[in-house]
């Protein structure tokens, strides 16, 4: 994948920046793949239902509505998620486990960590449209990530 600075530059027109400040948990920095989405409030049932289905170089998009008061990923879903052929995730929330997290094959973005898990009640809402960050996001979008931020396109561009 190229530096999200560079694909930028080359496609202006085709993408936005998620305005948001997302840290790099995992091992793997730079990921990108067609999106999912998941929306849920400090409840991952989704999103431990999703890592568990074939990933396919996909990126799961979950907005957490920017909660930091449970963990929405901790190292047995990421786990799964890597396992399961996930390229990354990307949460409008907060995670834990991070040192586990950090050593996976597998791109994670968060808006930080708390060590505090999440019931899982089954609440939430799965391929929809999200608003992330000043961005609008779709099921089938593509996102491509790496230290320097988070882009979304309507289309693939690599």
């Amino acid at each position: 994948m190229k530096p999200t600075p560079d694909i930028a530059d080359e496609f202006p027109e085709d993408i936005d920046a998620i305005e948001l400040d997302l840290r790099s948990y995992g091992a793997t920095h730079a990921f990108c793949g067609e999106v999912v989405t998941v929306k849920c409030h400090e409840d991952n049932s989704l999103v431990k239902e999703l890592v568990g289905t074939p990933g396919e170089g996909r990126v799961i998009i979950v907005d957490g509505g920017g909660s930091k008061r449970r963990a929405l990923l901790g190292d047995m879903l990421a786990a799964r998620a890597a396992e399961n052929g996930w390229s990354g995730l990307i949460i409008n929330g907060v995670i834990r486990d991070v040192d586990e997290i950090g050593e996976m094959a597998l791109g994670v973005r968060a808006l930080g960590t708390i060590p505090l898990k999440t019931e899982k009640l089954g609440h939430g809402q799965q391929g929809i449209p999200l608003h992330l960050g000043g961005v609008n996001i779709h099921p089938g979008d593509w996102v491509y990530a790496d230290n320097n931020g988070v882009l979304v396109s309507r289309r693939k561009l690599y």
